[in-house]
Formats: C-alpha cells, sequence, structure tokens
C-alpha cells in the first residue's frame, strides 16, 4: 500500500503541511513529514529500556558525534530532557540552579526543579534585557560557604530564549568561570538549531563547552516527539536511571527515534552549521514579518534573531487579544503578541498576516458578531 493512503480510501494526513500552514503560535506547531512515515515504517522496533534498539543506539551515537560529547540519551520531551539533566547533575542538598527569570525550567516545567531536586532556584534579569553575562551570574551566584546562604551548584543556560541568541563568546566566558568555581553548566538548547543557522557559531562549538544540553527534535525541526540529551558517558549513565525512575523508560523508541533522525538531517541538515536545512528561510520570514508591522508603526518587544517575532502590543495601541481575533477571521491561529515562524508557514499565511496587521494597527476592525462598533476599543487614545 502507499503511504499516500489508508485502507479506507482517504488521503494520508502526513503529506501537505495542513493546518500547520496557517499555525503561527509556536514551531511545535509543525507536521510531520512522509520521509518521517517512510522512516518509522523501516525502523527496529527492539526494547530501548534494555538498551536494544539499534535504531535508537545509532540516533543517540550520532548526535553525541555532531555534538562532541562522549553519550547522549533520547526522552520524550525538552521538559523531560532539562529536568533529568538537572537532577542528574546535583547531588545531596543544599544546592541552588541559577537561570534567567525568563527560563523554560522556572517558568514552563511546572515546578520541576523544585519538586525533583530539592534545589532553591536563584532567577536573574540580565542587565542587557536580552540574555545573561558572566556579569549577571557572578552578580548572583553563591560561592561562599556561609550557612545562611544556598550555595550555586548548577547554572541553567538557555539558547535561544524567546528566539534571542546567547553569543557563544559569552556562553565560553560563563563556563569557563563557572568550571572554575566548581560550577557545572546546562544548556536548555530546544531551539540551538536557530541560534546555530543565524552564524552565531557552529552546533559543536556551542554544544562542546557544556556539562549537558537538551536538543529538541519537535520544536522547529518537525518530528512528532522526542528530545535528547548530551554529556560524558557518567552523566548519561545516571541521566538513564533517572529518566527510568520518572517513568521516560520507553519500549520501541526506534519508531520517534527514527522520525528524529530525519528532522535532524533534513530540517536542520547535515552540516556543523545547519546551512543545508530548512531553517534559514524560516528566519528570513521571520524578519519579513517585523518588518510587515513595523513598517506601519507597530514596535517590537525583543530585536529578530531567529524564528521569534515578539510584538510589543501595548507600545503599538493594539489590545492583547486583538491579533487572536482578528486572525482567527483570517484563518490564522495566533497567541498573542508572539508569532513564531517555521517552515510549514506559507507565503499565503504572511499575506494573510499582513491584512490582520494592517486592520489591528488601524484599529478598524468590527466583530463579525457585532457590528455596532469597532473592534479595539482596549486601544490606547
Amino acid at each position: 500500500m502507499a503511504h499516500g493512503s489508508v485502507p479506507n480510501g482517504k488521503p494520508s494526513t502526513w503529506h501537505g503541511a495542513g493546518a500547520a500552514e496557517f499555525d503561527l503560535r509556536s514551531d511545535t506547531m509543525t507536521k510531520p513529514t512522509p520521509s518521517m512515515l517512510d522512516a518509522i515504517c523501516q525502523t527496529t522496533l527492539l526494547d530501548d529500556v534494555f538498551n536494544e534498539d539499534p535504531t535508537t543506539n545509532t540516533l543517540q551515537s550520532y548526535v553525541a558525534e555532531r555534538t562532541k560529547h562522549e553519550d547522549a540519551l533520547l526522552v520524550l520531551s525538552g521538559t523531560m530532557g532539562n529536568q533529568v539533566a538537572i537532577r542528574s547533575h546535583l547531588a545531596q542538598p543544599p544546592h541552588a540552579v541559577l537561570c534567567d527569570h525568563r527560563s523554560h525550567i522556572i517558568c514552563y516545567e511546572a515546578g520541576g526543579v523544585s519538586a525533583w531536586t530539592g534545589a532553591t532556584v536563584q532567577t536573574v534579569v540580565p542587565k542587557n534585557g536580552i540574555h545573561l553575562t558572566l556579569e549577571d551570574i557572578q552578580k548572583h551566584a553563591v560561592l561562599d560557604d556561609n550557612i545562611h546562604h544556598c550555595p550555586t551548584k548548577l547554572i541553567s543556560l538557555e539558547n535561544t530564549l524567546d528566539g534571542m541568541i546567547l553569543p557563544l563568546s559569552e556562553a565560553r566566558r560563563i563556563v569557563e568561570w563557572a568550571h572554575a568555581n566548581d560550577i557545572k553548566v546546562h544548556l536548555d538548547g530546544a531551539r540551538l538549531w536557530e541560534a546555530v543557522v543565524s552564524s552565531a557559531g557552529s552546533l559543536a562549538e556551542y554544544t562542546s563547552i557544556f556539562d549537558s544540553v537538551s536538543l529538541c527534535f519537535s520544536k522547529g525541526l518537525g518530528a512528532p516527539i522526542g528530545s535528547i540529551i548530551v554529556g560524558s558517558q557518567a552523566f548519561i549513565k545516571k541521566a538513564r536511571w533517572f529518566r527510568k525512575s520518572i517513568g521516560g523508560g520507553a519500549r520501541q523508541t526506534g519508531i520517534f527515534a527514527a522520525a528524529a533522525r530525519v528532522a535532524l538531517d533534513e530540517t536542520f541538515g547535515t552540516d556543523n552549521h545547519g546551512q543545508t536545512g530548512k531553517l534559514s528561510a524560516t528566519h528570513a520570514k521571520a524578519k519579513q514579518v517585523a518588518d510587515l508591522w513595523t513598517s506601519r508603526g507597530g514596535k517590537l518587544q525583543y530585536p529578530v534573531h531567529t524564528n521569534m517575532v515578539w510584538l510589543d502590543l501595548e507600545a503599538s495601541g493594539v489590545g492583547p487579544n486583538d491579533l487572536t481575533v482578528i486572525g482567527e477571521e483570517k484563518g490564522l491561529r495566533l497567541l498573542g503578541g508572539r508569532v513564531v515562524l517555521h517552515y510549514q508557514v506559507s507565503d499565503e499565511a504572511i499575506a494573510r498576516l499582513e491584512q490582520v496587521f494592517d486592520i489591528a494597527l488601524k484599529g478598524e476592525y468590527q466583530r463579525s458578531d457585532d457590528t455596532s462598533k469597532p473592534y479595539g476599543s482596549s486601544k490606547k487614545s
């Protein structure tokens, strides 16, 4: 049977971008591709808890090699990857984890750091408003033995964070200082692919300096499921144990390891800078969206470094829900002022978004269920 059909004769939903074409809420909205389905159909189906699945083991070895680490471990999600890594680094309390105040590990992982490790989380607001610097960390890290303080044992950085890049030079400064003070450094690199493609540094240059890195196959790359963590053999051995203890020991993992390998090679690329993949075009579209917004008088909340455009709705005089509602009537899925581009967003979606911007910034939209007054009463005078 051809992969384009199913027994009931209906077209396969694996073909075409479908709803993902018009969904700009996140780069997790990408739809798996027919080539991923082909890989799944050809995959091995042995047990990863027993470390016996060739497809999974090959993927782990391949990613470890590309990131210049000794070993790697496939996990079900980015959150699981971060939490397993952080738990594996920390031993007995008292200990603290230092991170950016906007970090995924503190804002979007259901309190996992405290729940799994008992660690205090030290959140830091970067002085430059974009990324943490060594000076930010030195100001807040606890190094002394004063019993009133909770010593910093791990720094967790994120790249990209809200689509913005932590420069390679700054990452190196932080890691070198941390190691000199016996502090481990983990990188939440769920979207590190994006930083690499933007020419901030090669994949290996970024990943090799950290004690551990988590990388996501579904954010931006389009795989249906899966992330991976890399580190030393001793670290991964401990991480494998903790992954099992929280229910992350899956069985026939070749099913999503096969799709993840396709996502890595086809969407990011087989080269160390991601220039043979599909993400560069995504960045170009993000810049196009930013230009469409600012050319109409809209303001940006953050600079556009990669695939995210943060619209400053308040400064632009647009209500927090205006874009979402207008977008729905134009067939777009939007989420407030964050516009996330992925490789399946079409030119037609960008054209519709331009119409949304026109309406929102002019304040002339009327609700389809209430034509008695212009939409946008939440706009500034």
